[in-house]
């Protein structure tokens, strides 16, 4: 009997027959290993348990906790969808159905309209099809066999997936029972492994994410290995609907979605003080690492874009017009304009390295499907930078960035992720080029000793990249700043800089953003902090509220005084009674309330009351003032007065 060596992940190595699956040696290993994993890797390929490993090898095997099983055990959900809703609408086609983040969806062309009430409907069937213990089995077509099989089924989308693939390619399918899916895989042994499952919401969606096609249905889900995780997670999602930042942004008057213009939010007075308090904070940071800050035109012509590249890679998310003849463009980004600005003198290595901010508006195109309160939109504000440098200077600049960014992060208590993406196939540059790039920046995250994800092939086509992932009290994951290196911007732009040899050189570029969006970065902060603003960023920090008439003018009184100290206090005089007025205090989130009656102006004192720890009793006005000042300049996350409480 022939027999094979197979290198595990720890380092170890087993022999076995030849012919022996991956779920083998899983068992092989232990009962409970071969009961959790969901799929394998063999020499760095993802495969199904059912793979026979014909070869020497090394393997890796992969739970629902790892990226590798969580996309299987989904997308075997996705297909699980499919099958139900072909079982109870036999005349649906089928468009495709991936893994995402936290779940799956599948898209569908069917002239039955799905409303919530189907959803339970399929979760039945889908429900049947678990029980039914369905084998799924992998098998691969020729392409013209694969088209002909599609065609016969009447599979119009999936055949024009296929033949969008290479003459030469074979066609992978899954089948389980009746249902056959075209598909590159990976998924579970059997429809049974999908344990605990819930459908979700239903959305149009244009297929391949073109307007001018056909808008199809699109049913999403999520599902998890115990009904404890799914529990968990639907309990998210609750909360996550009362921290809505659409919602809360309408109710706090902090911005506006208009039909006037999809996509394009109005920002109202209290929405800007929060945007303003960010920008004063970049600012300050951005003043301390030693950034100048200037800013470029919104619209420049199309010989710029041609320049950059984007006119010819990004012309249909840009918003193009005409001015006396010629095409212009409305800026997608910031970069092509910080490229004229370094051209506006001559440098020399002793100006690098040059670090320029901006605090830029950006208009792109995305699809009305795709527009999300303050998350998706078609005009925000980008706070770039551009680093101009040495190539010897890349480290320690990657250095500088990455702690100014853990700076802004922590100020906000998020927890973060770091990725690190290398030199995608289709590239621009040389390969001394790129592994100097890369090697800075490994460098420099190994330098600092932070932990980071390696992504392979998933950086920029002009340089490799830092993604900073940020982890909110709900436990979802936002991708805001990014360091992105670039070669090439400076070669289009023709950037130089007199060296230490008296020649010119061309200058290495770092692009990065720390919010990234200002809007989104909005829209984070009121679904983290669920509308109750630290004070230093609530539009209103001191609400006064008077328990009669006779209380006005004091309540008028300490209002000026507290302005006067550069606090943002409003007055609620009205004649309503003192428990209403302080319910819709509370409602509107403002931090600190001072109620004002007869033994206030009496005896010249305030009575506090925070929003987040109840009353805090009386206080002189200037003691108050003192303690929410230093709250409010320290920019804490959490009252002073409970800091010093404890």
């Amino acid at each position: 009997m022939d027999m094979i060596k197979v290198t595990l992940k720890d380092g170890s190595v087993k022999e076995f027959p030849k012919g022996t699956t991956v779920y083998d040696v899983a068992h092989s290993i232990s009962g409970r290993l071969a009961k959790e994993a969901i799929v394998g890797s063999v020499d760095g390929k993802t495969v199904d348990l059912s793979y026979v490993i014909q070869k020497d090898c090394e393997l890796s095997l992969f739970k629902f906790d790892d990226d590798e099983g969580n996309h299987a055990y989904r997308h075997t959900s996705s297909h699980i969808l499919a099958q139900a809703v072909k079982r109870l609408f036999p005349d649906t086609k089928l468009a495709i159905g991936p893994a995402i983040d936290n779940g799956f969806y599948y898209d569908f062309d069917t002239e039955h309209k799905f409303v919530p009430e189907d959803l339970e409907k399929i979760e039945k069937e889908m429900q049947k099809i678990i029980k039914e213990d369905l084998t799924l089995e992998r098998f691969e077509l020729p392409r013209d066999e694969a088209i002909k099989y599609m065609a016969e089924k009447d599979e119009d989308y999936k055949v024009e997936l296929i033949r969008d693939l290479p003459e030469d390619a074979i066609i992978s399918f899954y089948k389980q029972g009746e249902f056959v899916d075209l598909c590159a895989g990976c998924h579970v042994q059997s429809t049974k492994d999908v344990k605990s499952f819930k459908l979700l919401s239903l959305a149009g969606a244009y297929w391949r994410g073109d307007e001018k096609n056909k808008m199809l249905q699109r049913i999403y889900g999520t599902s998890f290995p115990k009904a404890s995780l799914l529990e968990a997670y639907l309990t998210m999602l609750e909360e996550a609907k009362k921290r809505d930042h659409r919602k809360l942004g309408k109710e706090l008057k902090l911005f506006a979605l208009m039909e006037e213009g999809p996509g394009f939010p109005f920002m109202l007075p209290n929405g800007m003080v929060l945007k303003n308090e960010l920008l004063k904070y970049w600012r300050e940071v951005h003043e301390t690492a030693d950034y100048v800050e200037v800013e470029t035109p919104i619209i420049l012509n199309r010989k710029l874009w041609e320049t950059s590249g984007h006119w010819f890679h990004y012309k249909e998310n840009m918003y193009s017009l005409t001015i006396d003849e010629e095409d212009y463009a409305i800026k997608p980004m910031n970069c092509p304009g910080g490229m004229l600005v370094y051209k506006t003198d001559l440098r020399s290595y002793k100006d690098l390295p040059m670090r320029v901010g901006e605090i830029g508006r950006v208009h792109r195109h995305e699809l009305s499907g795709a527009l999300h309160g303050l998350m998706r939109v078609r005009a925000f504000t980008q706070d770039d930078a551009h680093i101009f440098m040495l190539p010897e200077q890349i480290k320690d600049e990657i250095i500088g960035v990455v702690n100014l960014i853990d700076e802004v992060y922590k100020k906000f208590g998020f927890s973060y992720h770091i990725e690190l993406s290398t030199r995608p196939e289709k590239s621009m540059g040389s390969d001394e080029d790129w592994k100097h790039a890369e090697d800075s920046l490994q460098g420099a995250l190994e330098e600092l000793g932070v932990e980071y994800k390696l992504n392979p092939g998933d950086g920029a086509f002009y340089g490799p990249k830092i993604d900073f992932h940020l982890r909110d009290s709900l436990g979802r994951t936002w991708q805001c700043g990014t360091i992105q290196l670039d070669m090439q911007l400076p070669q289009r732009f023709e950037l130089t800089y007199i060296g230490k040899d008296g020649e010119k050189h061309q200058p290495i570029v770092i692009h990065r953003v720390a919010f990234g969006s200002i809007e989104r970065f909005m829209g984070i902060l009121i679904e983290e902090f669920a509308g109750k603003f630290p004070a230093w960023l609530s539009p209103v920090q001191v609400k006064i509220l008077t328990i009669a008439d006779r209380h006005i003018d004091y309540a008028e009184e300490v209002a000026k005084k507290l302005k006067k100290r550069g606090l943002r206090v409003e007055v609620d005089h009205r004649a309503e009674k003192i428990g209403f007025k302080i319910r819709e205090a509370q409602l509107e989130k403002n931090p600190y309330m001072l109620i004002l009656g007869d033994n206030e102006v009496e005896e010249g004192k305030v009575a506090v009351r925070s929003r987040d720890i109840g009353e805090i009793g009386r206080l002189q006005l200037d003691e108050f003032s003192d303690k929410i000042i230093e709250e409010v300049r320290s920019r804490a996350l959490t009252s002073i007065f409970k800091i010093n409480e404890e």
